[in-house]
C-alpha cells in the first residue's frame, strides 16, 4: 500500500508487540491513517515515514477496551443526568484504556432514567475523542430487578417492567444492552421487545429458576450480568421455592454454550478461583470483563453516592472496592479495566490474546459492533491502548487521537 503522506492523520506504531485476537506479533508495527487502522503486521523496512512515529519501546499495543457494564468514574455517575457528568466518567475510563463504553443505569425514577439517557444522547451526538471513551450505546440495567436481589441499588427505585415506560426509553435509539430479572411479571414481553431492537438481552439482579431462565432464553435473553453477584443460587432458590432444590442461573449459564456472562475482576468481588473457574467454563468467546465501577474510580477513599447524586445510596470506598456503609456487603467496583485485566491474568495465567479478547472483541461481538472495533484489524477504528509489560494502560488512542498518556 502507498505510504501515508500527512503528518496530521498518519501514525506509525513500531517496536512493540501487537495483541491480536488470536496471537501476538512481536516486533510488530501498525499504521493509522484518518483515524482508521491501515496496516497491521511484522516490522518491515520502509522509506522514511512522513507522519508521527510512536516508539512502543517493547510495550504491548492492544485494541481499546470495551466496557458494557459501568456506572461512572472520576467523581461522576451517569445517573447524575448531565452531559458534563457523562464526559467526566468517559474521560476517567479512557485513562484506563477503555475506548468504547456503555453507560449503565441504576434503579431510579422514570424521570431520572430518562435524564440519564438524554445526557448520554447529547454526548453521543456531539462526541469528539477529547471527551473520552466513545458511547457504544446505553445499558438499560436498572430498574427491573427482583426485590430480594437489589444489591446496593436504591430499593425505592426498583419496579416491575411496564411496556409504556420501557418503550419510551427505547425510543431514544440509544439502548444496546437491556437487563431485566427473569421472574418478574412482564419480563418475557420485555425480552422479546428488546431482542427485536437488536439489543444484547440480559438477566441480572434476579433470583430466577432454571425454568424461568429457559423461558427468558426462548424470548431472546443471551447474557447474565456480573456472574455470581446478585444472582440466584441453589441455596437462594431453596429459600424461595422449597424442595426439591432448583437449578439456578449459574447452572443454566454453564449448561448453555449460547449464553455469555461477565465478571468483575477487581480481586474483591470474586476470588481468583472463581475467576479461573468462569474462564475455564465459558472461555474467552463467552466471558466478558466489565468494571461495574461507580463514581469513586480515581478518587480518594471516602463516601460516595451510587447512582443519582441527588438521592443515590451512600457507598464507602477504600480505594480498592465499594461497600455499603455498614461494611456488610460489597457494592460497585472502584477501579478501571486495566486493573481487571491484571487480576484476570493473575487468576488464569491465560495467554494475553485471550485475556484482552474478554475486554475487547467478545463484548464487541455480543453487542454487534465488532465490524468497527474490538480488534487490531485493517479497516477498523484506531481505538488503541498501549500496555506496559505489567498491563498498565500507559497511552490511549481513540479514532487515532491520543487521549491519555505522555506525548
Amino acid at each position: 500500500m502507498p505510504l501515508p503522506t500527512t503528518d496530521e492523520t498518519s501514525v506509525l506504531f513500531t517496536n512493540g508487540t501487537l495483541v491480536l485476537s488470536d496471537r501476538l506479533i512481536e516486533n510488530g508495527e501498525l499504521v493509522v491513517e484518518d483515524g482508521m487502522i491501515r496496516s497491521v503486521g511484522a516490522k518491515r523496512k520502509r522509506a522514511k515515514f512522513t507522519g508521527r512515529v510512536i516508539d512502543l519501546k517493547g510495550s504491548y499495543l492492544a485494541p481499546g477496551f470495551i466496557d458494557i457494564h459501568v456506572h461512572g468514574g472520576g467523581g461522576a455517575d451517569y445517573m447524575d443526568g448531565t452531559a458534563d457528568a457523562v464526559r467526566v466518567a468517559n474521560r476517567c475510563h479512557a485513562r484506563h484504556g477503555t475506548t468504547t463504553i456503555f453507560p449503565t443505569t441504576t434503579t431510579g425514577s422514570r424521570e431520572q432514567i430518562a435524564g440519564m439517557i438524554a445526557a448520554c444522547g447529547e454526548v453521543y451526538r456531539t462526541w469528539t475523542p477529547s471527551e473520552g471513551a466513545r458511547i457504544g450505546g446505553v445499558h438499560f440495567y436498572g430498574p427491573y430487578f427482583a426485590e430480594d436481589k437489589v444489591g446496593c441499588h436504591a430499593k425505592s427505585g426498583r419496579r416491575d417492567p411496564t411496556a409504556n415506560e420501557y418503550k419510551e426509553h427505547f425510543a431514544s435509539g440509544l439502548i444496546r444492552v437491556a437487563t431485566c430479572a427473569a421472574e418478574l411479571p412482564g419480563a418475557i414481553e420485555f425480552y422479546k421487545f428488546a431482542s427485536k431492537q437488536g439489543c444484547l438481552v440480559t438477566c441480572g439482579h434476579s433470583n430466577s429458576t432454571w425454568g424461568e431462565m429457559a423461558a427468558a432464553f426462548k424470548a431472546g435473553m443471551r447474557h447474565v450480568d456480573h456472574f455470581w453477584c446478585a444472582m440466584s443460587s441453589v441455596a437462594s432458590l431453596r429459600a424461595r421455592c422449597g424442595t426439591p432444590m432448583q437449578a439456578s442461573m449459574e447452572q443454566f449459564v454453564l449448561a448453555h454454550p449460547e449464553m455469555s456472562t461477565e465478571v468483575i475482576a477487581d480481586g474483591h468481588h470474586l476470588s481468583l478461583e472463581l475467576l479461573r473457574f468462569a474462564f475455564q467454563m465459558k472461555g474467552p468467546e463467552r466471558l466478558c470483563l466489565v468494571t461495574d465501577s461507580m463514581r469513586a474510580v480515581d478518587c480518594p477513599p471516602g463516601e460516595y453516592r451510587f447512582g443519582p447524586l441527588e438521592n443515590g445510596p451512600q457507598i464507602a470506598s477504600d480505594g480498592k472496592v465499594g461497600r455499603t456503609l455498614d461494611g456488610s456487603a460489597l457494592a460497585s467496583a472502584v477501579v478501571g479495566m486495566d486493573h481487571m485485566l491484571r487480576t484476570m491474568h493473575t487468576a488464569t495465567k491465560a495467554p494475553l490474546p485471550q485475556l484482552v479478547r474478554m475486554a475487547t472483541l467478545t463484548p464487541a461481538e455480543r453487542t454487534g459492533i465488532d465490524s468497527t472495533c474490538g480488534s487490531l484489524a485493517v479497516g477498523k477504528q484506531a481505538d488503541l491502548v498501549v500496555l506496559s509489560p505489567t498491563l498498565i494502560a500507559k497511552k490511549t488512542f481513540i479514532a487515532g487521537e491520543q487521549v491519555h498518556g505522555p506525548i
